[in-house]
């Protein structure tokens, strides 16, 4: 399969983002598709390629560019059972188990997400990026409940921009030490690598990290642990331990943000992605998602309740 190629003709304001114009032109691709695509040298301004995402335009300027065919990721499908939620020719709804990566990566080149799906449906081959084929968002590896994947690049940048322009709704429940200072409350805490253990996150100044805000509610309350439910209004990696632990109350069984013994039993972080409510293509109404606390976590709430 050869380029798909798109020409424009600038008319807007001098100054305009070239990266701004193509999203807005491009429906169904989203913006960091679009900034990949200038990076790697697929746009041309007046004939000359640019990689420069911000380059402003001005009126005349003529516009190229080439959407190259998706590439086979060469991933070996894997016959790992899956909890599938749902599923239609477009997408896959997928309640994903703790302990489970979701894309290969250093250290994990079997045994993910990505290679079970692949099993259950080839067609997932090559979409949106090699090492990824239709993931749209991440869940961390001890983290379980909803994640989707796409089947086709249409459905991946439809998906990809309802979480860029924050459509999506994200409910997640957490059972963490001690109490937040208020029932309900808001995080607004910048997020960046740290800079000390490369492979974390930390809370930055605003100028070292990007914006993230996880707002929550206090669902029960117990001695010495409270069950929360968080909505992540950012998608930043591992946003919600991290402001969860800047509250003072991070999330049991985190050995990362939160104590280094866990204060109750159990094998993993107490974090579940329990409920999704998003728009999905060909569709007018909203549909809700949900995949209900798996046995390990609501049996460390019985116990609590028990005493």
């Amino acid at each position: 399969m050869s380029d798909q190629e798109f020409r424009f003709a600038f008319a807007g304001e001098a100054g305009e983002r070239l990266d701004r114009y193509l999203t807005e032109q491009m429906t169904g691709f989203s913006r960091s598709r679009i900034q990949g695509l200038i990076r790697d040298g697929f746009v041309s301004v007046n004939q000359q390629t640019i990689i420069k995402v911000a380059l402003g335009l001005e009126p005349g300027m003529e516009i190229i560019i080439r959407v190259p065919p998706a590439q086979p990721s060469g991933l070996q499908a894997e016959e790992i059972p899956l909890d599938v939620l749902f599923e239609n020719d477009d997408l896959m709804v997928v309640n994903k188990p703790a302990g489970m990566v979701v894309h290969p990566s250093a250290g994990h080149d079997s045994g993910t997400l990505v290679h079970a799906a692949l099993a259950h449906a080839p067609e997932l081959e090559g979409i949106g990026g090699e090492q990824r084929p239709g993931v749209v968002h991440r869940l961390d590896k001890d983290t379980s409940g909803i994640i989707m994947l796409a089947k086709n690049d249409r459905t991946h940048h439809w998906l990809q921009d309802q979480f860029r322009l924050r459509k999506v709704k994200k409910v997640y429940l957490a059972l963490v030490d001690g109490q937040p200072p208020t029932p309900t409350g808001r995080v607004e805490a910048p997020i960046g690598r740290d800079l000390v253990h490369r492979k974390e996150m930390a809370i930055v100044r605003p100028e070292k990290g990007r914006e993230a805000i996880t707002e929550y509610k206090v669902i029960e309350v117990f001695p010495h642990h409270t069950l929360i439910e968080a909505y992540p209004l950012t998608g930043r990696t591992h946003q919600i331990r991290l402001h969860l632990a800047f509250l003072g109350c991070p999330i049991v069984g985190d050995h990362v943000y939160g104590h280094q013994h866990s204060s109750l039993e159990i094998s993993r972080h107490f974090l579940h992605a329990i409920q999704l409510t998003i728009t999905i293509p060909g569709e007018k109404n909203t549909r809700v998602f949900r995949a209900e606390l798996p046995d390990e976590l609501s049996k460390v709430l019985e116990q609590l309740r028990s005493h």
